[in-house]
């Protein structure tokens, strides 16, 4: 046996040298067992090879493309061999945001302005100067520093706990996502902005990370579904009494590519890349793009991006694109809209290579044979004057060597007119991987709208026309229902006079996911997603929806409501709360975030004043900022509370806790080995290590809704008991 695998082995190793020889144009002779990447990569031995980053057919491809420019063809191949540097981008609501940043130009930026690692001088990170309020940060360090390195540990921890990814300028799942969500709730004061984003995916776990990422802004503005974007159905909507069909005043069709951009982070392109990729996905790129144009309002903008630099998935999907259109799309021109950041105009001319190494510059060129792999749309169109009223140079291709980043490719068009086939052949379409907001939900048909019935056939193909749209097909996890309440439900009974919600509180906006038994968390939506939910649930598959804005107590009726406050919707949900509130000061934050049951009397006397008149049962925690005291935190914090017999706790999930404290100053830092918690303030007094011990009581999970706490506790409080169930609402 152990000769039969060494003959294999050997076999594999003639296979690789001579595959290596051919791309590097050595004699496979000059190369030995030893030096055979590929079969140390696949060996069990206790160290792996580093992959070669270099791929002769790749730079031989974009060199007769010419998508550089002249002279600069080095420095393009050294910086895409070269790590791709971190780079930060604070998340999190506006106000929120601002404190972060505050924080990370006062302590860590100056921490690691004169530090080096490994004959590496760190550099202080600098504002990317086309990004909005210097919300996004560009450093010389590689992750894997920033990861691997004792002397940076504390910073990455906070970037780990504050931001939770690393923006690597080439598109993490549902970071855009997060963004867009970010940019809808630009005010806080708002619970309930009239946007709304849907974000879709066709894998069905890739939708659960998606989650994850939207989860962490806990907005009721979000939807995430679960479909094939190329053929996923048409929404309805509920208009004045009226059916119609939902447009999106904003797209993202940010479509799977080869991403050969992205070598500096995903080594593995190096070996991978043939010009066979691009071939494989151009008709899958322009499918999804069709229906995503499909579902844009006139006068409404997609933006069509990839991380691949190839003209076949960038500038032939988007010259097919407007071809199609009829005049109904064009070409946006965003020069001004990000000042600072450096970019190519898009290409007019491109030609096209087989895997075997043959170029071909037009249609009429491709033997038959080959038709089924190189279809038309891969070309440039031939008319001159036709390609010069496409405008392809308001393109945009970002190359790693201009500012350091990963490739990108984006385009942004406008919609003029309905799409030529809407015209003629009027049918349901489908959804959008990912949408903006759409500000016409709540009142009449837009005369501007393409003018659709709402019933529509799916015939055959013809004259232009798209395929017909596939059945759809449900895939991965079956979800629990959501269903919404009415405004005379009986939770509603005890809830309305324990908080004394406010009379305009949407109680129609408030929905659970169980048709019978008792409801063990509530979760509130915006209106616009209501109507959405409401007239579509047979057409999608939902995921994920809503924030959790109440959790069931056990034994919650003694203490006056069965359902205590979520932290998870606090903040969408205290604006209508008009008694069970709390003011606090940062001093009593830092008491209720870092001792585990403190007694009333640990408040200061206003808060304490105000704990002593309310009776036992959950409330809210609300910090106003001062204005005249710049030291402390300019921005509204809110936090779930209980207010027991003796003593008050807060109910706030570890990672949020860290954020609080350190927008309060205090620098809280885990050893590798997590044996404990150091926390120090700014005048480097320790304070009482109980913040860790808290939630690890808690099984140091991040839901409130799994907590267990038993009635009554050495000061006396009285803690409710909360019915395990599940994250968020996806099940």
């Amino acid at each position: 046996r152990q000769q039969g695998q060494q003959g294999r082995q050997g076999q594999r190793c003639k296979i690789h040298m001579a595959a290596a020889a051919t791309l590097a144009n050595v004699r496979s002779t000059g190369l030995s067992q030893a030096t055979c990447g590929l079969c140390l990569l696949n060996a069990r031995g206790p160290g792996y090879a580093d992959i070669v980053k270099e791929n002769k057919l790749f730079e031989h491809y974009y060199k007769e493309q010419g998508l550089v420019p002249d002279g600069e063809f080095e420095q393009f191949m050294e910086a895409m061999r070269e790590p791709l540097p971190a780079t930060i981008r604070i998340t999190g609501y506006k106000s929120h945001a601002k404190e972060i940043l505050h924080c990370l130009k006062e302590k860590y930026f100056k921490d690691i302005q004169e530090l080096d690692i490994d004959g590496q001088k760190m550099e202080a990170p600098q504002p990317l100067s086309w990004y909005p309020d210097e919300q996004a940060w560009h450093t010389n360090m590689s992750r894997k520093i920033i990861r691997k390195s004792p002397l940076l540990e504390k910073f990455h921890q906070f970037l780990v706990s504050e931001t939770e990814s690393i923006l690597d300028m080439c598109a993490a799942p549902g970071s855009k996502t997060a963004q867009l969500i970010e940019m809808l709730h630009a005010d806080m004061d708002v619970p309930f902005p009239e946007g709304f984003v849907i974000a879709n995916d066709v894998d069905n776990k890739r939708c659960y990370l998606l989650v994850h990422q939207a989860k962490r802004l806990n907005s009721p503005c979000i939807m995430v579904v679960n479909h094939d974007a190329s053929c996923i159905p048409t929404l309805k909507i509920d208009c004045s009494g009226e059916k119609d069909i939902l447009f999106y005043d904003r797209i993202l069709c940010d479509v799977p590519c080869s991403g050969d951009g992205t070598m500096r982070k995903n080594i593995d392109v190096w070996k991978k890349w043939t010009t066979s990729n691009s071939l494989h996905l151009h008709g899958l790129q322009l499918r999804i793009a069709v229906r995503g144009v499909e579902q844009l309002a006139v006068g409404g903008r997609m933006v069509y991006s990839t991380c691949s630099l190839n003209p076949i998935e960038d500038e032939a999907v988007i010259a097919a694109l407007l071809e199609k259109s009829e005049g109904a799309l064009e070409l946006a021109d965003s020069s001004a809209d990000l000042p600072g950041l450096k970019w190519m105009p898009g290409v007019t001319s491109w030609k096209l290579m087989t895997k075997e190494g043959q170029w071909y510059s037009d249609w009429s060129d491709v033997p038959s044979s080959r038709h089924t792999q190189i279809r038309p749309t891969m070309f440039p169109p031939k008319d001159p004057e036709k390609r010069a009223s496409m405008h392809l140079e308001r393109c945009m291709r970002i190359l790693p060597h201009h500012q350091n980043t990963g490739g990108f490719f984006v385009a942004v068009l406008v919609k003029k007119a309905p799409m030529p086939w809407n015209k003629r052949y009027p049918k349901e379409g489908g959804l959008v991987p990912l949408s903006g907001p759409d500000r016409r939900l709540s009142g009449g048909p837009d005369p501007h709208r393409n003018s659709l019935p709402p019933r529509a056939s799916c015939g055959g193909g013809g004259g232009g026309r798209p395929p017909a749209a596939k059945k759809m097909k449900l895939f991965g996890y079956k979800e629990d229902p959501f269903v919404f309440l009415t405004e005379d439900d009986p939770v509603f009974t005890t809830i309305q006079s324990f908080y004394d919600l406010s009379p305009d509180f949407p109680k129609l906006n408030v929905l659970t996911r169980t048709h019978e038994g008792k409801k063990r968390h509530l979760y509130m939506v915006s209106k616009e997603l209501r109507n959405v939910l409401l007239n579509n649930s047979e057409r999608m598959k939902v995921i994920n929806t809503g924030v959790k804005v109440w959790s069931r107590n056990s034994d919650g009726e003694e203490f006056g409501c069965a359902f205590r406050l979520a932290q998870e919707g606090i903040y969408t949900l205290q604006p209508y709360i008009r008694s069970r509130i709390i003011r606090v000061s940062v001093e009593d934050i830092k008491v209720l975030l870092t001792q585990e049951n403190p007694f009333l009397s640990k408040l200061e006397d206003d808060a304490h004043a105000q704990a002593k008149k309310m009776v036992m049962g959950s409330i809210v925690l609300k910090y106003i900022p001062n204005p005249n005291a710049p030291a402390e935190p300019q921005c509204p914090i809110q936090l779930c509370g209980w207010r027991g017999k003796t003593s008050i706790r807060a109910f706030v999930p570890r990672n949020e806790r860290f954020h609080y404290l350190r927008l309060l100053g205090v620098e809280v830092f885990r050893d590798k080995q997590g044996l404990g918690q150091k926390q120090k303030d700014e005048g480097k007094e320790e304070v009482e290590d109980e913040v860790e011990k808290d939630t690890e009581e808690e099984g140091a999970v991040e839901n409130e809704g799994e907590l267990d706490m038993e009635n009554g506790d050495k000061n006396g409080s009285s803690q409710p008991k909360c019915d395990s169930g599940k994250q968020g609402t996806s099940s």
